[in-house]
């Protein structure tokens, strides 16, 4: 095979797995994601439709309105949404999600490595 012969069929592939990663999913987050950083922080926020993420220790987030997505790390963390969307992530230990409304995937991190976290959904 003869190095022209290589290279067209390698860029050939190139354009091919480009146009399959540039296609975008059905389903997006907003842009505009919160982010709440720090200690002790206590606050309360409207989702508008994005991404929460919660990140320090002994926070107490209040999240208004619908969220795409939340995601805690860190510790003694509690957050309370009234609609979550996608997904909860929560990595750490001690931490507290709980949620009104939504079906979101729940996915905690912190208890596949034997630590004690809450993901609820509790009533309105």
């Amino acid at each position: 095979m003869s190095f022209k012969a290589l290279s067209t069929r390698l860029a050939a592939c190139v354009l091919a797995v480009s146009a399959t990663v540039a296609v975008a999913p059905a389903a997006q987050a907003k842009n505009g994601d919160t982010h709440i950083s720090g200690q002790g922080i206590v606050q309360t926020l409207d989702c508008n439709e994005s991404t929460l993420f919660v990140m320090g220790t002994g926070n107490y987030v209040t999240a208004k309105g619908t969220c795409w997505g939340i995601a805690v790390q860190g510790s003694s963390n509690v957050v309370i949404a009234d609609n979550v969307i996608n997904d909860i992530v929560v990595y750490g230990s001690d931490q507290t999600v709980l949620f009104h409304d939504g079906s979101p995937a729940l996915w905690d991190r912190g208890r596949e490595l034997g630590m004690t976290n809450r993901i609820d959904r509790v009533p309105a």
